[in-house]
């Protein structure tokens, strides 16, 4: 049963459901349970730093359930998609409906969409074309490319648009995360091309089929739900990638890698990204909270991700972190203090 408490996570496109029929303030009921209800939960609910043993981890690493937890998105995110655009194109709805559903539906494709796609793209076998088509509604397919090729080897950086600096806005920083990334995964593709002696129109550019893709799909939308349906698609993606851009500021906030003699950076370790044990915030996000573990060895699945006491400990689950930093003075006055004081030194004195 313990291995089965990954089902919460679709509560979060149950809401959903429920607000698009119920309808009316029932619409925003996936933001008020996301920022509202989770949050305060939380703060009553035990976080654990307990690790599994040997034989557990060879156990679940082989259980096909786990798997099978994250495939369930594929058909949920892309029903919620339809059932969106249909009802808010068919159905007279007041402007703020359409605004309740607009973010619902957006937070879906955050956490059941690019945060899936986010672990099945970490698997360099069939399941990451799952993972790129759980990017798809939130317009963020060049995420592969950049997240896999680009973030995790930059992390901590300067020359890493998703890692969020110190005193940084968050407001500010989905601006230049979410544009960053994009030209990062296109400079990430065209090395790839020139590496393999390959042109731009090779089959082997993956960031040209994104853009295809993209642009077919919302295509798509617009032949099929006009160009209403087209506004409503684009804005729960941007609400979509928006989730993302947020727990990227939170995951690794302040957090830098010193420069060794040579002038390289040092490597990736379990201190420069911030870990959550909370437990309501990790069955929800996937364990994608144990993010020192993640980034320490990324091909590890989800269900088997550890503790590492040396790893900077956010005060708060994730959920919780993501409310905070929408308010910067506050965000500020609670986070700063934990960040390591090395790592804030370097911060406020660059080399």
């Amino acid at each position: 049963m313990k291995d089965l408490k990954y089902i919460c996570a679709y509560t979060i496109p149950v809401m959903a459901l429920i607000g698009l029929w119920l309808q009316d303030i029932f619409t925003f009921l996936t933001p008020i349970y996301a920022f509202g209800f989770i949050p305060v939960v939380e703060l009553f609910t035990p976080s654990s730093k307990q690790n599994l043993n040997e034989e557990e981890r060879l156990s679940k690493n082989k259980k096909k359930l786990f798997d099978w937890l994250l495939y369930l998105n594929l058909p949920i995110v892309y029903g919620l998609l339809f059932l969106t655009l249909h009802i808010c194109t068919t159905t007279q709805l007041e402007t703020y409906e359409i605004v309740g559903i607009v973010i619902s539906t957006g937070i879906v494709f955050g956490t059941n969409g690019i945060n899936v796609g986010h672990e099945l793209g970490h698997r360099f076998t069939k399941e990451r074309y799952i993972g790129k088509a759980l990017l798809l509604p939130s317009l963020y397919m060049h995420f592969y490319v950049e997240h896999n090729f680009g973030h995790h080897q930059k992390v901590g950086t300067t020359e890493d648009p998703a890692t969020a600096k110190y005193n940084q806005l968050v407001y500010f920083f989905w601006i230049t995360s979410a544009i960053g990334q994009y030209f990062s995964a296109w400079k990430i593709q065209t090395l790839l091309l020139k590496k393999n002696k390959l042109s731009f129109f090779s089959i082997k550019n993956d960031m040209l089929w994104y853009l295809l893709i993209t642009i077919s799909y919302l295509t798509i939308v617009y032949f099929t739900f006009g160009f209403f349906g087209l506004q409503v698609a684009l804005f729960s993606g941007i609400v979509g990638f928006l989730l993302l851009e947020t727990i990227n500021y939170i995951e690794h906030y302040g957090l830098v890698r010193k420069k060794t003699s040579s002038g390289r950076y040092e490597r990736v370790k379990e201190i420069h990204s911030w870990n959550s044990n909370h437990t309501l915030g990790r069955v929800l996000l996937y364990e994608l909270t144990r993010h020192s573990d993640h980034h320490h060895r990324a091909s590890k699945k989800y269900q088997i991700l550890d503790h590492h006491d040396q790893s900077p400990q956010l005060p708060f689950g994730y959920p919780t972190s993501m409310v905070l930093a929408l308010i910067p003075p506050l965000w500020f006055l609670i986070m700063n203090k934990h960040v390591p004081r090395e790592m804030k030194d370097i911060a406020q004195n660059p080399a």
